[in-house]
C-alpha cells in the first residue's frame, strides 16, 4: 500500500514526539514512485495511504466515470441532446416534430452553446424567466421545461451534476383551462348542422373519445367487435398523412368503446358514400387522399358563424370529445379507464382537465363511507 516515515534526525521510536511532519511513499498509477509530504500525525499519514489504496483499487471503474464526465460535461447543449434525441426511440413522428419545434424555437435558441457542466438550478430558473418576459404561453413553458428537465436528468445520471440541476426549480404555473362541453341536446342539433362527413366525425368524437385526427381516419376495419372500435392512426395535420397515434409509436393501437348509435353511423356511411380501402373519409376533391383538417374546421366555423345551432360559448369542436369524458365519468365510469380510452400519457392529464366532472365531494364521500362503519 505504501510506507511512512520522517526525514529528521529522531529515531523511530521518537517520531510519535518529534515536531518534524511525515512523508508518505508509494507507487503512482503508472507505477512510478510518489512521495508526499506535510502530514502533522502518524494517523494522517496513514488515512492519506488508505485514500490513495482504495482510489487505485476502484481506478478502472473510476477513471472510467472521469472520462465520462469529462467527455459530456465539456459537451454543448445542442450537440449533447442531439445525441440524447438518437434514444428517443419510443417517441411517436408527432411527438419527435413537437419535440424538435421545442428546441428550434424556445431550448435552442437560449441555451444552444452552454457547456452541460454550467447547468444548475439558477440557469433552468433563468430560461423558465427567459420564456417569460418573451411571451411564451404557459402550456409552451410548461412543455419547454418538461423537455429540457429529461435532457438535465439524463446527464444527472451519466454523473455530469453531483446535484440534480431542476431539484427545488419552480415549473411553470400551467394548468390546462376547463373543458367547455355541450349539453346532450345541443350535440344534437351540433351532428346534424353540417355534411354527413361532419356528422360522422362528430359522433366518434362524442360516442368514442376521438381526436380530430384520429375521426379523421375512421375505417370499416377498425370495427373489431360490436361494441369496439381499434383506433390505429389519425391524420396527421403537418403532413396530412396516416400516421402513429399521439404518444404511440408504429403499429401500436388503443381499443375504445363503440356505442351501438356510433356504429350505425359508421355503417349507414359506408353503405351510402362507400369506402377506399376501408378508409370512410377521403378528401373531397381528391378521394386518393385522406380527410383534410380544414374539411372539418371549415365546417365548424360556418356552423359557429351561422348562429343556427346552440353552441356553448367558448366551446371548440375539440368539446365533441370533451363530451365522451363527461358521459363516462357523470356515469361513474373510473377516470383509469377514461384516460386509457382518450389515449393520455398520463392520468394527471384526465385529471386536471376532467376533474370538475368527477362525481362526489367531501361531503358525499362522508355519508357513503358512514354506510359500513359501525354504529
Amino acid at each position: 500500500m505504501g510506507s511512512f516515515f520522517k526525514e529528521c534526525e529522531h529515531p523511530r521510536s521518537r517520531w510519535p514526539r518529534c515536531p518534524h511532519p511525515y512523508k508518505i511513499r508509494y507507487r503512482g498509477a503508472a507505477g512510478n514512485q510518489v512521495e508526499e509530504s506535510g502530514f502533522a500525525g502518524r494517523d494522517e499519514a496513514i488515512a492519506r495511504l488508505t485514500e490513495i489504496y482504495n482510489e487505485k483499487k476502484a481506478g478502472p471503474q473510476s477513471r472510467s466515470r472521469a472520462a465520462r464526465i469529462q467527455k459530456y460535461g465539456m459537451m454543448r447543449f445542442e450537440d449533447y441532446v442531439e445525441e440524447w434525441k438518437a434514444g428517443q426511440r419510443h417517441l411517436a413522428v408527432a411527438s419527435v416534430r413537437h419535440l424538435d419545434s421545442l428546441l428550434e424555437h424556445h431550448l435552442y435558441p437560449a441555451l444552444a452553446s452552454r457547456r452541460m457542466n454550467s447547468f444548475d438550478h439558477k440557469v433552468v430558473d433563468g430560461f423558465i424567466r427567459t420564456m417569460e418576459r418573451n411571451g411564451v404561453g404557459l402550456a409552451t413553458q410548461s412543455n419547454a421545461f418538461d423537455k429540457l428537465r429529461a435532457v438535465l436528468l439524463d446527464a444527472h445520471r451519466l454523473g455530469i451534476f453531483p446535484d440534480n440541476p431542476v431539484a427545488g426549480v419552480k415549473p411553470p404555473l400551467y394548468d390546462p383551462a376547463r373543458a367547455v362541453i355541450p349539453s346532450p341536446e345541443q350535440l344534437r342539433a351540433i351532428r346534424t348542422a353540417g355534411d354527413d362527413a361532419f356528422m360522422l366525425i362528430v359522433d366518434l368524437m362524442s360516442g368514442c373519445g376521438l381526436r380530430n385526427g384520429e375521426a379523421a381516419a375512421v375505417n370499416l376495419s377498425n370495427i373489431v367487435a360490436d361494441d369496439v372500435y381499434r383506433v390505429r392512426e389519425q391524420v396527421i395535420l403537418s403532413t396530412r398523412q396516416y400516421g402513429p397515434l399521439k404518444h404511440r409509436k408504429e403499429g401500436e393501437y388503443r381499443d375504445v368503446p363503440l356505442p351501438a348509435r356510433v356504429r350505425e353511423t359508421i355503417e349507414w356511411y359506408a353503405r351510402t358514400h362507400g369506402t377506399v380501402d376501408g378508409y370512410l373519409l377521403r378528401q373531397p376533391t381528391d378521394a386518393s387522399k385522406p380527410y383534410p383538417h380544414w374539411g372539418m374546421d371549415n365546417q365548424w366555423r360556418r356552423i359557429r358563424a351561422s348562429g343556427v345551432v346552440d353552441i356553448p360559448k367558448g366551446m371548440v369542436l375539440y368539446g365533441n370529445r370533451h363530451f365522451f369524458a363527461s358521459n363516462c365519468l357523470s356515469n361513474g365510469i373510473p377516470i383509469t379507464d377514461v384516460a386509457e380510452w382518450m389515449g393520455h400519457k398520463s392520468l394527471d392529464v384526465t385529471f386536471k382537465v376532467y376533474r370538475h366532472l368527477m362525481p362526489g365531494s367531501i361531503s358525499t364521500a362522508a355519508r357513503v363511507l358512514d354506510l359500513n362503519l359501525a354504529a
